[in-house]
């Protein structure tokens, strides 16, 4: 069983990037970060040379919601998209919250991890 859940894009990383937070904010999510690693490290004076852009991203009802269940959860929240450039092609995915909540003995929260991971996955299908 594989912890993320990554897909293929023709986009660029910027267009890829562009076309999630549309379909995020469509399926109720914001982002509540976002920053390119390879800026960071070069900023820092060290040299790495992929693009390679984390995103945090939040649904505040459903974040509410699997807080209330287990205060737990919040281990794994936001959750986390990354986007990134490998050899010559660009991919976005993220670790699977059904897989993160294993960690929790709770159904609910498994619940809500499974819908937030059926929301997420189709963003990123929508997106690429």
């Amino acid at each position: 069983m594989s912890f993320d859940y990554t897909v293929e894009s023709k986009k660029t990383p910027n267009e890829l990037i562009e076309s999630l937070e549309k379909e995020l904010k469509e399926e109720g999510f914001g982002v509540l970060w976002s920053f390119n690693v390879k800026d960071k490290l070069d900023e820092k004076g060290l040299d790495y040379s992929d693009n390679f852009h984390i995103l945090e991203v939040c649904n505040p009802h459903d974040a509410k919601e699997i807080l209330s269940m287990s205060k737990l959860a919040g281990y794994f929240l936001p959750c986390k998209v990354v986007v990134y450039e490998d050899d010559g092609k660009t991919f976005a995915g993220m670790p699977q919250p059904s897989t993160l909540m294993d960690f929790i003995d709770d159904s609910k929260v498994h619940e809500v991890a499974n819908k937030v991971e059926k929301q997420m996955i189709s963003c990123l299908e929508k997106a690429k």
